[in-house]
């Protein structure tokens, strides 16, 4: 199947709000993901059919557009950027990260093994969409593959960071987490749990929008920051190998996926543990489990059907938007 973006599809068949509710429907599940360590919002966006619009939309902020407010106005400012599109987008994301934070992170904390399996069928079931992206499976681009699922399952090894509040490691962390956001297969909260600043930058943010307290707001705006320079430098590389190597780049995004699937196994336990400086247990390392062996040495009941119905959920998801989208393209 070709990688068309499907709002782009529906122009000559879809009334203009329904185009605007979708795109801010998938900014929302973009949102949602990013909050979530294991789960990429370029997957998403990589699935919903509006990954290289969102990479051309960021990479059309340079200097260029001054220029273009000059010569054509504010109106030709609104076209440059993609502005219904990219605002729409962002308002999708902002609302997921807001849901994100307060509901995902509740499920996460009640019902861990169902929802981990739900996204474990999401993601098998984009990798495999990606790499249907792939025209010729050469033995160059199976070694891309194997490429990004052995640097992927690398970085899902690593041992967790203690994290810092220092304002400057806040900013860095803003950085590169945020380039995670347009790389599916790992995800922005994954990062920060590496550097281990996701204990201190999701409470942040809990806070921010509780109380409004000026130094959660502050780590909010340098956070804000360091994702502004990361996003502006790190979508112009990924547009840059879309562009001059598309199978190659295709072919380690899927890599990317498969080896970011150990992070998100639904049965794991923790093998080293650190107190935070709110007195809360973060987890450091842990190790898979298969559900029998996760229920005697947990004593946690391991939810197998429920994992199993929720996986294929998943996997029904983004198979079924793949099936879907193929047929409207025939039709087309």
């Amino acid at each position: 199947m070709k990688n068309t973006d499907s709002t782009e599809m529906a122009d000559n068949n879809t009334p203009l709000p329904f185009h605007t509710l979708f795109t801010f429907l998938k900014g929302m599940c973009m949102g949602i993901a990013e909050v979530i360590p294991g789960v990429s919002g370029g997957t998403i966006a990589f699935i919903t059919g509006i990954y290289e619009r969102l990479l051309n939309c960021i990479k059309s902020f340079n200097f260029s557009l001054i220029t273009r407010f000059r010569t054509d106005g504010i109106k030709g400012l609104w076209q440059a950027i993609d502005g219904l599109f990219l605002t729409t987008l962002m308002a999708g994301m902002a609302s997921g990260v807001v849901i994100g934070v307060f509901g995902v992170t509740f499920l996460l904390e009640q019902y861990p093994e169902p929802l981990w399996a739900f996204f474990f069928g999401l993601i098998i079931a984009s990798a495999i969409y990606i790499g249907k992206q792939v025209n010729h499976w050469s033995m160059t681009a199976i070694a891309c593959l194997l490429t990004g699922a052995i640097i992927a399952y690398g970085i899902t090894i690593l041992p967790m960071g203690k994290g810092s509040d220092s304002l400057i490691i806040t900013f860095l962390a803003g950085a590169i987490a945020i380039s995670a956001l347009i790389l599916p297969g790992i995800s922005g909260s994954f990062i920060l749990l590496l550097m281990g600043m996701y204990t201190i930058i999701i409470p942040t943010i809990k806070t921010a929008l509780k109380t409004f307290e000026t130094d959660a707001i502050l780590v909010l705006v340098v956070f804000g920051s360091g994702c502004l320079l990361g996003l502006m430098t790190f979508s112009r590389v990924l547009s840059w190998t879309f562009k001059h190597h598309k199978t190659k780049t295709l072919a380690v995004l899927t890599g990317f996926m498969i080896g970011s699937l150990n992070k998100i196994w639904p049965w794991r336990i923790p093998l080293e543990t650190i107190t935070t400086k709110s007195g809360k247990e973060k987890v450091v390392r842990e190790s898979n489990l298969f559900p029998t062996a996760y229920e005697q040495i947990n004593g946690n009941d391991a939810h197998l059907i429920w994992c199993v119905v929720l996986f294929i959920v998943g996997l029904l998801i983004v198979l079924g938007m793949d099936y879907f989208g193929t047929k409207k393209e025939l039709k087309s």
